[in-house]
């Protein structure tokens, strides 16, 4: 089976790292892949090179990137059109929304390809002025009208969809993100001695007794890293050994960066921007907390990884989120930054707490969200719209 993957860019976020974990397993099971993918934007990172040396077929479209430009669309269009016309795929399966347009239109070019389009979240509420939310909308109902089977990352992104009348309950199905956990899950538990890798505590200047709180993914508004940042301040002067780490990069590191130079010697000293980093298993290893302060989400990769590393985590009860954070089992969920500081307030006074919290998350994760889970999913979905096309 042929299946063309069309996503707007291979940076470090969710929809690169699940491609990352499900495709090699694919190819070895016979299917014959290509991933189409723009280029990400400065300080995201880049999966490109990696997921070729897996063996994966990658082919970089200009144009495909996250930013609308006009003719820099088109030109992206009538080359995923032309690829697909030669790649003659059995699936063509888009992700997220400008890569799900482009890519749903190129698609015509193959008639005969199951089409399918994945929404890891959405931006149908919230980001923009509700005339324009409309007119999304609208646009996605036609989209879908054309789509074979529309794809939810959690099942609070397939009840928005419904709502909205985004595509039918027939076409529509759920299927969580899986990543490769292997080397997170062989991390020993919180406060065991073999734990700490070091390298991030020496980065930041944290002693072996400090409690490091991460904030893992681009900082960007939807993340809403001041949010996160108030959060932390509000419990700083009750526990004086704690760090935050913001790990990650984008839009948002200018104004979080003079929000930090505003505080105080001792409090800018404890608060940390690190960039975009690939030794993600290092990073999570040095962490004792997990801290996600967005306002809209679909089932957040990072979360599954800090679950599978053993850690807590505190986050604002949006999206597929509470489908991950079970509250005051695994974590801490909030609406505010006063409950997001509750939480971390919480998990830091009680390290014993902390690590049966981290415990029960990894347990959670362990079977479900897997890159093999993943790869079982996908397998079973493109299958069935193949037969059904015949």
């Amino acid at each position: 089976m042929r299946v063309a993957r069309v996503l707007t860019r291979l940076n470090l976020g969710g929809p690169a790292r699940q491609v990352l974990a499900s495709d090699p397993i694919l190819k070895d099971r016979g299917f014959d892949l290509r991933v189409f993918a723009g280029s990400p934007g400065p300080g995201e990172g880049d999966l490109f090179d990696e997921l070729r040396a897996r063996g994966v077929d990658v082919r970089r479209v200009p144009g495909l990137g996250r930013a609308v430009t006009g003719v820099g669309d088109w030109r992206a269009y009538r080359r995923l059109a032309r690829e697909l016309r030669e790649f003659a795929p059995d699936v063509v399966h888009t992700h997220a929304s400008k890569a799900g347009a482009l890519g749903r239109l190129a698609a015509r070019a193959t008639p005969d390809a199951a089409r399918v389009h994945t929404f890891h979240g959405h931006v149908l509420e919230g980001y923009f002025p509700p005339f324009v939310s409309k007119r999304i909308a609208a646009l996605e109902r036609r989209f879908a009208d054309d789509t074979d089977r529309v794809v939810a990352v959690s099942h609070a992104t397939a009840e928005d969809l419904l709502r909205l009348g985004v595509v039918s309950e027939e076409r529509l199905m759920v299927c969580p993100p899986g990543v490769e956990l292997d080397a997170l899950l062989d991390i020993p538990g919180l406060g065991a001695p073999d734990r700490r890798d070091g390298a991030l505590r020496e980065l930041v200047g944290a002693g072996p007794g400090d409690a490091l709180v991460g904030v893992i993914g681009r900082l960007a508004e939807v993340k809403r890293p001041e949010v996160a940042l108030e959060a932390f301040l509000t419990i700083a002067g009750r526990h004086g050994r704690a760090h935050l780490v913001f790990v990650g990069d984008g839009d948002q590191r200018r104004a979080l960066e003079s929000a930090i130079a505003a505080l105080d010697d001792a409090l800018r000293d404890r608060v940390h921007l690190v960039g975009a980093r690939t030794d993600l298993p290092a990073v999570y290893a040095d962490l004792d907390v997990v801290l996600a302060s967005s306002r809209s989400e679909g089932l957040p990769v990072a979360l599954i990884e800090a679950a599978a590393a053993g850690l807590p985590v505190v986050a604002t009860s949006v999206g597929g989120v509470p489908e991950l954070v079970a509250h005051e089992r695994t974590g801490y969920l909030g609406e505010t930054a006063d409950e997001l500081a509750f939480g971390l307030d919480q998990l830091l006074s009680d390290p014993a707490s902390r690590a049966g919290c981290g415990q029960r998350a990894r347990m959670r994760v362990e079977a479900r969200h897997s890159a093999k889970a993943l790869a079982d999913r996908l397998e079973a979905l493109y299958r069935a719209v193949v037969e059904a096309r015949q």
